[in-house]
């Protein structure tokens, strides 16, 4: 079959099941976009090729797939390096799509010409710069194949102009080659090591991280738990491995941390750590952290193994079977005690919802109460409403919990709010963000209003860069330097502009009454919650503390 490089490249979007992608056209693209105009696919035009590629972020964490998104050359390009960084962070499955000046034109500062494949070189897993049509059905499917096996992660294609308009002879794919095996005597063996530890210990504590979502190992993790009466807190990327009212689920742990969480990993004598490379946010005190106790450490990418954290037990590959593994032969030892102090610690701090005015972990109580029972999909923004979301939110289920964190990305939010209710139309997505990241992306409104997506964006507007204003608060000796607002902003009003219906609240009678009604008129909505500028988000350790030695907030 001869075709085109534009239409070869639809034909193996095609063949790998996309259904929808997310992009906006130029120059240098236009042939592609002019191969779409035809295909059996869904495009989805953002407003900025930032909201495309978060977009196809959000897409693929809420739908389990690969995400598309398609730019043009030079800016278009460079636009889409924020989102693919923190998809590469957070191990996210993406192909990207860029146009290229033609390859004759190459290193002559061309217009709108960028070396892209050397720019994001350090925030993909691989990248493509395709000089000959005869190679995009190879290379497009090479490129999905690398986005989704072992850690996944994004993938770039760089297709100049004049190769998306060559011919070729397209062939359909050949069957994909089997999986390399694991080395079964050597985890054998590290799982018989685990499971005598496991049997030794006297305070263990399990961590799950965003490895084990990405690695859909959540039924395997609860398993392992149950079995053995563990402890188990999540990393802020782990969030709905377990349900929030599991009886063994203590939260979040890390710098903003339950206490009861961060008690248990501090005092542990065994950490099982799945699927999470401790990060500083995790750790606090890389010395203190692993300080008195043995570190079993489940990962699909060897490389994480003693990168932050010596690990005394490794176990390498699919987190599923292991975990599968090392719950057939582990037996929990003497740990009564251990449980017991446990929950009288989850006792203890447990949360306190009553409200006297509208506040943050009171608006997240709120949401999860009216969301009860239904299928929902949480998004955040970056910054301290995200931190009150991770701490508040009842989130049930794996994929059901957005959040950029590995890259810290303020302005994700709105567009992976938009492509995760694209992946789970059967689903609710309610966005949580902070004024200061929906400012940067907000304009993605108009494309929730293009195309009737239902999401609710709750933006808690203390008016001001929150969690900058809070470190200045107990680090900087208060001096709040370019961290408040200098003009407030009617988030209500600009939604009505973009087509969307906005509404202000300040009580929590308002806030009851406008989510109700988002949820009941079934279209996107913006509810903008009025929070005092001075609260901030407790618990919390400082940055290169122990678990254990929380701020003293005045």
């Amino acid at each position: 079959m001869q075709l085109t490089g534009a239409e070869a490249v639809v034909k193996c979007l095609v063949e790998e099941g996309v259904d929808t992608v997310f992009g906006y056209p130029g120059g240098q693209i236009m042939p592609l976009y002019d191969a779409l105009y035809d295909a059996p696919l869904r495009h989805i035009l953002t407003v900025h090729e930032q909201g495309a590629v978060h977009a196809a972020d959000g897409y693929a964490r809420a739908g389990g797939r690969v995400g598309v998104c398609i730019a043009t050359s030079g800016p278009g390009a460079t636009n889409l390096v924020t989102g693919l960084a923190a998809a590469y962070l957070d191990s996210v499955p993406l192909v990207a799509i860029t146009g290229q000046v033609p390859t004759g034109m190459l290193g002559r500062d061309s217009f709108q010409e960028v070396d892209i494949t050397g720019i994001t070189m350090s925030v993909t897993k691989h990248n493509f710069l395709v000089r000959d049509a005869a190679r995009i059905p190879e290379i497009m499917r090479l490129a999905f194949r690398i986005a989704r096996s072992g850690r996944p992660g994004p993938v770039l294609v760089d297709l100049p102009r004049d190769v998306q308009q060559g011919l070729l002879t397209f062939y359909p794919a050949e069957p994909a080659p089997a999986k390399r095996k694991a080395d079964e005597a050597r985890t054998e063996e590290a799982v018989g090591r685990a499971a005598a530890a496991i049997k030794a210990a006297r305070r263990p504590v399990l961590v799950l991280g965003g490895g084990v979502i990405r690695g859909q190992a959540s039924h395997e993790a609860a398993l392992l738990a149950e079995k053995l009466g563990l402890p188990v807190v999540g990393t802020l990327m782990g969030l709905g491995a377990l349900p929030s009212n599991h009886p063994q689920w203590l939260g979040l742990t890390g710098m903003h941390g339950h206490v009861a969480a961060n008690r248990a990993v501090h005092e542990a004598d065994l950490v099982i750590a799945a699927g999470s490379r401790f990060s500083d946010r995790v750790t606090g005190d890389p010395k203190r952290y692993p300080a008195g106790k043995t570190f079993i450490h489940l990962d699909i990418d060897r490389s994480e193994i003693g990168k932050n954290v010596a690990s005394h037990i490794a176990l390498i590959g699919e987190l599923g079977p292991l975990l599968a593994s090392l719950a057939a032969r582990a037996a929990a030892g003497d740990i009564a005690a251990w449980t017991a102090a446990v929950a009288a610690w989850r006792a203890e701090y447990r949360a306190d919802y009553s409200a006297e005015r509208l506040n943050a972990p009171w608006i997240m109580n709120e949401i999860s109460r009216q969301a009860a029972g239904q299928p929902v999909v949480f998004a955040t923004d970056v910054g301290q409403h995200q931190m009150w979301a991770a701490q508040h939110l009842s989130v049930d289920a794996p994929s059901t919990w957005l959040t950029s964190g590995g890259l810290g990305c303020m302005g994700f939010g709105l567009p992976a709010a938009l492509g995760a209710q694209v992946a789970a139309p059967g689903h609710r997505v309610v966005l949580v963000a902070g004024d200061g990241g929906f400012k940067m992306t907000g304009m993605e409104l108009h494309t929730l209003a293009a195309y009737n997506l239902p999401v609710i964006a709750v933006v808690l507007d203390n008016r001001c860069l929150g969690m900058v204003r809070q470190w200045q608060q107990l680090f900087y000796r208060e001096r709040y330097s370019a961290s408040i607002a200098p003009r407030e902003l009617d988030f209500a009003a600009f939604a009505e502009v973009c087509g969307v219906p906005g509404r202000k609240v300040a009580t929590p009678a308002e806030f009851t009454a406008a989510f109700a009604a988002a949820w009941q008129a079934g279209g996107p909505a913006v509810i903008a919650a009025d929070i005092a500028t001075k609260d901030i988000v407790t618990p919390m350790i400082a940055p290169g503390a122990a678990l254990n030695e929380f701020v003293n907030v005045k």
